[in-house]
């Protein structure tokens, strides 16, 4: 899937999925990916820039870490970030439900 498709779900895509864990940045990616069946692959170039956002915003919180001599950044969900979540997939689903009303198949109109 490209990536001009998660334009404006990214977002909601991230808290997805640290609702589940606290991961790193690279784990976040991977996860977003095993999630999608494969279907969703980001650059990381719109990943990180899209942390640094949320964490501004008080959606997410990190933390430095050394792993194996390696230091990475592990992102956490907050609880502004649960109730955005949950936001997010309000306005989720009330999108999707207009879509589909529009791309179903029915009736021509005359």
């Amino acid at each position: 899937m490209k990536s001009d498709a998660l334009r404006g779900h990214l977002d909601a895509l991230i808290l997805a999925v640290l609702e589940r864990e606290p991961l790193h940045g690279y784990a976040i990616m991977e996860a977003l990916q095993s999630s999608s069946g494969g279907a969703l692959e980001l650059p990381t170039g719109s990943l990180y820039p899209a942390l640094r956002r949320l964490e501004r915003a008080g959606h997410l919180r990190s933390e430095w870490s050394t792993v194996a001599g390696r230091k990475r950044r592990t992102y956490e969900l907050t609880t502004a970030g649960k109730r955005a979540l949950t936001a997010e997939r309000a306005e989720w689903r009330d999108f999707a439900a207009a879509v589909e009303g529009v791309l179903r198949p029915g009736p021509k109109r005359a």
